[in-house]
């Protein structure tokens, strides 16, 4: 019988677990902040798949008292946010925009959301692949000129679209893989930076039109380990 890797806690679980942060994840969002700089006091965040809310707890420790952050998954936090921040219990694509306009314009934009995996690579490389496009167009909506977006794919055949994607919008493109992420995980993050345009919605009851791409589906949820 094939060993779960998850189900021993090791040194990046324990760590976190001891800095008082509830996954491992944290690590590679802070690894990922060391190599690109992404965050300063005062700023304004969004947290995509923020449950358990290690990457959240970590960005308001960053961003200070006076900066906002908007959370979002459909799984409740398991840490308690203070400051300026909104948690919204919600599936992001049933989210209206009402949940992001009264903070906008962001930032830094992050997604650290991954599907209901299937078991079946493709399926789960491609859902993947949609929620990265979500957080895409979440940036592209609400986020400022010149802000930065990190979102978690799974490498499969549409990676390279979704990298195409990016730069189309984002001055500079990196694909990471932080220290922290497992050996047998085929996830990667793109982190982007300089983003060529503004928001394009700011206000509530502006609209704007969204990609179609995974309209109405319900693949993500947090496996943040």
């Amino acid at each position: 019988m094939q060993k779960n890797p998850y189900k021993k806690p090791d040194a990046f679980t324990k760590a976190a677990k001891k800095q008082g942060f509830p996954a491992r994840s944290v690590f590679k969002l802070e690894e990922i902040d060391q190599r690109c700089r992404l965050f300063q006091q005062g700023q304004r965040v969004i947290d995509l798949g923020a449950a358990p809310g290690s990457w959240s707890l970590f960005v308001q420790r960053k961003i200070g008292p006076s900066g906002r952050l908007v959370a979002v998954d459909r799984l409740p936090l398991t840490v308690t946010l203070v400051g300026h921040a909104r948690v919204h219990l919600a599936d992001l694509f049933e989210l209206s925009d009402d949940a992001f306009t009264a903070e906008a314009p962001f930032d830094v934009v992050l997604s650290d959301m991954a599907p209901n995996t299937s078991g079946m690579r493709d399926i789960d490389q491609f859902q993947s692949y949609e929620l990265v496009m979500k957080a895409l167009d979440i940036a592209n909506r609400f986020a400022r000129k010149g802000s930065s977006l990190v979102a978690k794919i799974f490498m499969g055949p549409d990676y390279e679209k979704a990298r195409a994607a990016f730069r189309k919008d984002y001055a500079m493109v990196r694909t990471l893989r932080p220290e922290p992420v497992r050996q047998n995980s085929i996830e990667l993050f793109l982190v982007a930076t300089d983003k060529r345009r503004g928001p394009a919605v700011l206000t509530p009851g502006e609209t704007a039109p969204s990609p179609d791409v995974g309209a109405g589906q319900n693949t993500h949820q947090k496996t943040k380990r």
